[in-house]
């Protein structure tokens, strides 16, 4: 009987999502307990061989692989969570390698906690070079989606919520709450986020909690591609545009008390900046102005 579906949502990652693949074959939840479903949204490199391939060899695993046209995370996230059943729903990306325990710590929860509607994994990046000289904890988690809360298990603190590519989220959710946002979300190169702050913020908006679960353990790829200032100058902006889509498609209320909290990150980012000039490190205090401006450009755009 299957009570858990992972979605891998996939856009033109072939190589990089056989690895990802890989590691469900070491899963220690039993495999008729879970399913898997591929969702290829509009790939046009190799994605869909290296799947029928995979799912050919490996007929212990229940998969199955689906098509979104509609181009985007959530569009995709969405379609998934259509075609699959479980009770449980995680979702991972296409670049990364789970750890074994990874669906039964979920599994393992949801069964012992009948009142929890979503939690949230431990991510941690691996970087295919040494990580760059101007990288600080700041700036790490817009390039690597970093999530490290701690070595204990609670709910996720003010302020914080789970990582897309490690999340889980009980199906009665979506029916009382809704699906992903489709304005927000990658869309193919297009760098959007806030997918899945948004619905996190939705689940809990009746003062439900979610977890923070260390013992779920998600690898994220980090390829040399990203640790690039163009790289992380347009996905900073991003962050930003799709702060305002979010909030707006809340209330122009909530948009406004973005902008007001975007003062004090200003606040706390000047106070980092000295600190990093007194300490001589020029590079970490040059990326994090870079990286609020460009938040900021992108909040504050098309006023």
């Amino acid at each position: 009987m299957i009570k858990l579906s992972l979605i891998i949502s996939t856009f033109n990652r072939g190589e990089k999502l056989l690895g990802t693949l890989r590691s469900l074959t070491r899963q220690t939840l039993p495999f008729e307990l879970f399913e898997v479903a591929v969702v290829n949204n509009n790939s046009s490199d190799n994605t869909q061989t290296i799947v029928e391939r995979f799912f050919s060899e490996h007929p212990e695993l229940n998969l199955k692989i689906l098509f979104e046209p509609r181009q985007g995370l959530s569009h995709a996230r969405n379609c998934g969570i259509a075609a699959t059943e479980g009770e449980y729903v995680v979702f991972m990306d296409d670049d990364e390698v789970a750890d074994e325990n990874l669906l039964k710590v979920y599994f393992d929860f949801f069964e012992n906690n009948s009142g929890a509607v979503g939690a949230g994994g431990l991510m941690l990046p691996v970087y295919e070079i040494k990580k760059p000289r101007w990288m600080s904890k700041y700036t790490e988690g817009p390039i690597s989606g970093t999530l490290h809360l701690g070595k204990r298990a609670k709910p996720f603190p003010k302020g914080s919520f789970f990582i897309g590519g490690n999340m889980a989220i009980r199906r009665t959710a979506f029916s009382r709450h809704g699906l992903f946002n489709p304005e927000l979300g990658r869309k193919g190169d297009l760098l959007l986020a806030g997918e899945e702050k948004d619905i996190f913020n939705r689940i809990t908006s009746d003062g439900t909690p979610c977890y923070y679960l260390p013992m779920a353990v998600v690898h994220h790829l980090i390829p040399q591609s990203r640790l690039t200032e163009e790289y992380f100058t347009e996905v900073c902006y991003r962050i930003g545009c799709s702060e305002r889509v979010r909030t707006k498609s809340s209330s122009e209320r909530a948009y406004r008390e973005r902008g007001r909290q975007e003062i004090k990150k200003w606040c706390g980012t000047l106070v980092l900046v000295a600190f990093y000039g007194i300490t001589l490190q020029f590079a970490k205090a040059r990326y994090l102005l870079l990286m609020r401006r460009q938040i900021t450009a992108g909040l504050f755009a098309h006023l």
